[in-house]
Order: structure tokens, then C-alpha cells, then sequence
């Protein structure tokens, strides 16, 4: 039995602050900390190949959180926000028909006039730019992998990854340990699931007294329309077919410069039919009456697709531990019924920025920022939060007509009365994995077969993610136990990662000895779906290589 190779020291990196991840909140953060203090060393830790690379999003963005990073941006040339909303459009979708809401009688925090269209990928990489002017260091191509403590518990550092392991976990003849970054504080920015939040939530007990954590799964793809087809800034968004009434999500097509439209779908996982496919009912929803005709005698230039936070102003964790804080979708602050979280992403960047500054201006490190703990809820953040608190789990418990009316309804009584309803703050109740319901409850789901013109197949639609991974690595998808996953993920539950998965990595294949669990883990875009909605949180998603992964373009 050969036994395990000693493991080289790790080369260090000593900074005042480590960001890890390179999204609208980390590069804020990095921003508002150099602003404040141009003298603090501070690097960005970026799992992508690029910043950008792995962003995902609508997206629509409320300027709030740029006006109050950049305020003099709108005066330069080169920024990324092109397209201000010029229209904005509410459909509810029937099987073969459509009712446009009015404007008049949606919440008036619906309304996205003043907002812009943008690729977030590409507002990133502008962040980026601007980061680095500021003397900002950013480490793409590197995840951290690892949270690093001292001898009282303290967070002081994060480790990335080791390379060149080979699959069997040996080390190739590329092998190379990989690097700490120690800091006197950590910022964690990994967006939604991160493995990294994962790990500090539970070992600082940062969840206790909050409601579960709840997300729902964001498909998109970027397309080059008939410029006869395209209206220039106009937004819509509709709920409805092809869901049922029971089951949470919506969609939208948002037209961007250049002839381009951003077409999404979201389902809320906290769905119960194990039978239901995110990516088939996204490409079902392209055929209703009321959407295809914008994609006639288009192209389908990009896909990809990211879990999002969904769980509010009930869901979110203590944000604060000793030597850190975590920032943006790390600590769940997306909008679910506005579809936005950038704004939030960046103004909690900033908050934590001014509290991590000022504590090492006190000469503090490695300690506790309450602070920033404390100053969230009556922040700009937990205003747009507490609003539409009861969105979501009137949604789920009253289903999609009864959740949507008195959600509706308790958003317009929070706006007038300032943030107070009468209904409270209502629970979540269940996990989404504890969601999932047996097989037997169900018939499974007859999809149509893709026709390559206006719908497609997993594969062809991960092509264009520019996802790779190295083959010869380990999967970064670890089943923690191997016999259950058979005896309830497939048995009970009918194999629902094979139908959840947005990228086709997972499949229950027939041999001789019974059905095989078989991982494509180089089809991986990163989503974390599998790590959320796993019946039995069997599954845990693990960062791969550094640079692995999708590469977005204008998404």
C-alpha cells in the first residue's frame, strides 16, 4: 500500500485584505477599500480564467450601487451600462395565449425605468480595469479551496488550489501546492453556494435562528435577433406556462444593443416533481406564441446557467466571523421579485469595505465586524429587502395566482407603510433537497425533442458555454456516499440530477450489475444546482482546477 506523498509547504502571501471572488461585490469591496486608503494592500482571488468569465446574470441593474461606487462613470466613454430601459412589460403566459399586466398596477419598486440592460460579465471586467488602476492586485485563474485559521479559530487566509493532481489523486509531473493568501481580514465573494460560505456557515454557526436557504435556477441564452424584431431597451418578464400553477419561476427577454436579446428562465428549486427539467421547460417556454417570433430568423450566440439566491430577508446569515465577512450572493441579498442582486452585490461590497477599513485603521485584525453585521438591516440593502420579504414564501405556500396576488399586494402595503405589513414576515419552511418528492407520486414528463432552430439539447447548448475542464483530474462533484445515491436518488426519486442538471453531466446508465451513477464532470458549468437540490445533499461541488470551467461572452 503506497502511502500518501508528503505535501511541500505552501508559499504565502501576506495582504491587509483577501477578497475571494471577482463579481460585482468582491470588486467593489476591492474598489471602496483602495478609495478609502490607497496605501492597503489588497488582491482579488478569481476562479475563472478571467474576470467576467463566469458571470451569469439578467441582467437588469438598478444604478444604485455604481452612482454610489463611481459616481462620475455616466461622463466616461467605454462604460458597459449602453442600454437604459425604455419599456417595461408584464406578461402572464396561458397555454397559447397572454394578459400584459399594467404598469399602473404594479409595485411601484417594480418599475425598472432609470434602470439599464447589461452583459454583468462585461460590467465586471470594467470593474476589473478600474480595480486594477486603483492598485488592486487580481489572481484569475486561481480558486480557493481552502478557509485557513489560526490557533484560536480566527480566519486569516484562504488557500487555493493544488494543480496537476491527477485523477487516481496522485501528483503529476505538473503538480504544483498550491499558494496562501493570509490577510488581516477575508472577504468572501464566491456568489451563490459558494464552497468556501459553505464551510464558514457551518463552522461559525452562521445560519442559526434563519430560515433555510433558498434558491431557484437561472437559465439564459444571448441571441442575435432580426434587427425588424428588436425594440432597443424594452424589458419584459411573464410567469405562467409552461409551469404549473404550483410551481414557482418566470422568464424574460431583454433587448440589448447590437441586435441582441437576453432570453432567461428561472424555476425556484424548491420544486416537488422529480420529473421536471429546468433546461426542457426553458426551451419550451420559447415556443409560446407570445415569444417566438422574436427569435425567427435569429441566432443563439451564447448559453449558460447559475443558481441564484432566493431566500431574502428571512434566509440571510450572520454575515460577520472572526477574520471575515461575507458580501453579496455569499449572503443571499438578490431581489427575487425585481430579478436583481447586483445592486445589493455592490453596495454590500462597499459596506464591508468601510467597516474592514476602519477597523484596520484602529490597528484591529483577524477580529470579529460586528459592525458591518449590525449596520446591513437598516442599509440601503435591508430596505430593498425587507419590501418584499413575503414574495417568495407566499409563492411557494399558496402556489403561483394566490402567491403572486398577496405578494403583490403585501409589496404595495410595505411601500406605503414603509417596510410594515400586516402579514408579518412569513417562513420558508423546508430546504429545497427536502422539497423533492418520491418518483411514485409522479408520471414522468413527455418533453419534445429539440428542433436546433429555436430549441436545443444540453450539449449543443453547453458547446457554447466555452466550457473545459481538464480529463485527466479529479471530478469535482464528490458523492459522499455512493450505495445511497442509488437507493434514493435513483430508486426513490427516479434520477432527478439527470433531468436538474442544466449541463448533462449526471447520468443513470444500465449495465449488467444494475444502473451506474456516471459523472461528466468536464460538461460542469459551475451552476451548483446538483449541490442544492440533491434529495439527500449527497452531492457536493468542489472547486476544480483554477481557470476551469465555462468562459461567458457578453452574458
Amino acid at each position: 500500500m503506497s502511502e500518501t506523498p508528503e505535501l511541500p509547504e505552501r508559499e504565502s502571501m501576506e495582504f491587509d485584505v483577501v477578497i475571494v471572488g471577482g463579481g460585482p461585490s468582491g470588486l467593489s469591496a476591492a474598489i471602496r477599500l483602495k478609495q478609502i486608503n490607497p496605501e492597503l494592500s489588497v488582491v482579488v482571488l478569481e476562479k475563472g480564467g478571467e474576470i467576467g468569465a463566469h458571470i451569469l446574470s439578467g441582467a437588469v441593474v438598478d444604478p444604485i450601487g455604481i452612482d454610489k461606487l463611481l459616481p462620475g462613470w455616466r461622463d466616461e466613454e467605454g462604460h458597459p451600462f449602453k442600454t437604459p430601459v425604455t419599456a417595461d412589460h408584464f406578461l402572464v403566459l396561458g397555454h397559447s395565449g397572454s394578459i400584459r399586466l399594467p404598469n399602473f398596477a404594479m409595485p411601484p419598486l417594480m418599475n425598472n425605468h432609470g434602470n439599464f440592460i447589461v452583459s454583468l460579465g462585461n460590467v465586471c471586467r470594467w470593474l476589473g480595469t478600474k480595480a486594477e488602476e486603483l492598485g488592486v492586485e487580481i489572481y484569475p485563474g486561481f480558486a480557493g479551496t481552502d478557509v485557513l485559521y489560526d490557533d484560536n479559530g480566527a480566519v486569516i487566509g484562504v488557500a487555493t488550489g493544488d494543480m496537476g493532481i491527477e485523477k487516481d489523486g496522485t501528483h503529476g509531473p505538473a503538480y504544483t501546492r498550491g499558494m496562501a493568501l493570509l490577510g488581516k481580514y477575508v472577504l468572501i465573494a464566491e456568489g451563490a453556494r459558494g464552497s468556501l460560505a459553505k464551510v464558514l456557515i457551518n463552522n461559525f454557526k452562521l445560519s442559526e435562528g434563519k430560515e433555510p436557504a433558498k434558491y431557484g435556477i437561472g437559465l439564459k441564452e444571448l441571441w442575435q435577433v432580426d434587427p425588424s424584431k428588436h425594440k432597443l431597451g424594452l424589458v419584459q418578464h411573464s410567469f405562467g406556462w409552461p409551469l404549473d400553477m404550483k410551481t414557482g419561476g418566470g422568464s424574460f427577454l431583454y433587448h440589448l444593443e447590437d441586435n441582441t436579446v437576453a432570453v432567461g428562465f428561472v424555476m425556484h428549486l424548491n420544486y416537488k416533481n422529480p420529473y421536471l427539467s429546468p433546461f426542457e421547460e426553458f426551451q419550451r417556454f420559447k415556443t409560446h406564441p407570445a415569444i417566438r417570433g422574436t427569435f425567427e430568423g435569429g441566432k443563439r450566440l451564447s448559453y449558460g446557467a447559475r443558481a441564484i439566491t432566493e431566500g431574502g430577508w428571512q434566509s440571510v446569515p450572520k454575515l460577520s466571523f472572526p477574520g471575515g465577512a461575507l458580501i453579496g450572493c455569499s449572503a443571499g441579498f438578490v431581489n427575487v421579485p425585481r430579478i436583481k442582486g447586483s445592486h445589493n452585490a455592490m453596495l454590500s461590497g462597499m459596506l464591508a469595505a468601510e467597516h474592514v477599513a476602519e477597523a484596520l485603521a484602529a490597528g484591529r485584525a483577524n477580529d470579529e465586524l460586528i459592525a458591518y453585521e449590525n449596520a446591513w438591516r437598516s442599509s440601503e440593502i435591508g430596505k430593498d429587502l425587507k419590501r418584499v420579504r413575503n414574495v417568495k414564501p407566499m409563492w411557494s405556500k399558496l402556489g403561483t395566482i394566490g402567491g403572486v396576488m398577496l405578494g403583490g399586494l403585501d409589496m404595495w402595503l410595505n411601500t406605503i407603510f414603509g417596510g410594515w405589513s400586516p402579514f408579518g414576515t412569513w417562513k420558508h419552511g423546508k430546504t429545497d433537497a427536502a422539497s423533492l418528492e418520491p418518483a411514485s407520486k409522479y408520471t414522468p414528463v413527455a418533453y419534445p425533442k429539440p428542433d436546433g432552430i429555436l430549441t436545443f439539447d444540453r450539449l449543443s447548448s453547453v458547446f457554447l458555454s466555452n466550457t473545459n475542464h481538464e480529463e485527466n483530474e479529479p471530478v469535482h462533484l464528490i458523492v459522499k456516499d455512493p450505495a445511497l445515491q442509488k437507493s434514493s436518488e435513483h430508486d426513490v426519486f427516479a434520477g432527478p440530477s439527470t433531468r436538474y442538471c442544466p449541463a448533462g453531466v449526471y447520468e443513470w446508465v444500465e449495465e449488467a450489475s444494475g444502473p451506474k451513477f456516471v459523472i461528466n464532470a468536464q460538461n460542469c458549468v459551475h451552476c451548483k444546482t446538483c449541490d442544492i437540490k440533491d434529495p439527500n445533499q449527497n452531492i457536493n461541488w468542489v472547486p476544480p482546477q483554477g481557470g476551469e470551467g465555462p468562459v461567458y461572452t457578453n452574458m
